[in-house]
C-alpha cells in the first residue's frame, strides 16, 4: 500500500467515525482497520523486537 493510499485509508475512517452527516458503516470502518493495521504492522514488530 503507497503512502497515498494509507493517508487515503485513514481520512475515510476519520469521516465514519467522526463526521456526523456520513453514516456509519461498521463493516467498512473493520475493513479499513485490517488494512491499516496490516500498513503498520512491519513497525510494531520492529519496534518491539528493539
Amino acid at each position: 500500500m503507497s503512502e497515498t493510499d494509507y493517508a487515503e485509508k485513514l481520512d475515510e475512517l476519520d469521516r465514519l467515525l467522526n463526521d456526523p452527516d456520513v453514516p456509519m458503516e461498521p463493516s467498512r470502518v473493520w475493513s479499513l482497520l485490517a488494512e491499516i493495521s496490516q500498513h503498520d504492522m512491519p513497525a510494531a514488530v520492529a519496534e518491539a523486537r528493539g
